[in-house]
């Protein structure tokens, strides 16, 4: 994952075909690419360059829609859902929002955390964590 708070100005943006959606980004290695998410991460090897695009179209948007711990200094991980997703650009360096898991009902109340962009705190659940409040 990149610790910058800003994008390299190597990586290429790659957008989904049918509406133009950015996926992420195709960051230049060696003599290959690397798939990058939206979370700066590296979601694949040095492909060529047509791998690497199927890389990020086939991991899409979806993952954003999983549930996440946030770890939080001196306290327990929280699950939360991703909110937003801001890259840095010109307008300024970058966020990730999460809100506290909601369990899909409208009247459980939720807080709101604004992450610097890559998201460092953040990470999938583990197996086994962050069960429903409910069973």
């Amino acid at each position: 994952m990149t610790t910058a708070a800003e994008l390299d100005p190597d990586w290429i943006p790659h957008r989904r075909g049918l509406d133009r959606e950015l996926v992420g980004w195709i960051r230049p290695e060696g003599e290959g690419f690397v798939a990058v998410d939206l979370f700066g991460a590296d979601v694949s090897d040095q492909l060529d360059w047509v791998e690497a695009e199927e890389a990020l179209e086939a991991r899409g948007l979806g993952w954003l829609a999983e549930p996440y711990m946030l770890e939080r200094a001196g306290q327990d991980p929280i699950r939360v859902r991703v909110v937003d997703v801001s890259p840095p650009s010109a307008d300024g360096p970058g966020r990730v929002v999460v809100k506290t898991e909601d369990w899909g009902a409208i009247d459980v109340p939720h807080d709101l955390h604004e992450l610097p962009w890559p998201p460092s705190t953040l990470r999938p659940l583990r197996a086994g964590e962050g069960h429903s409040p409910w069973g």
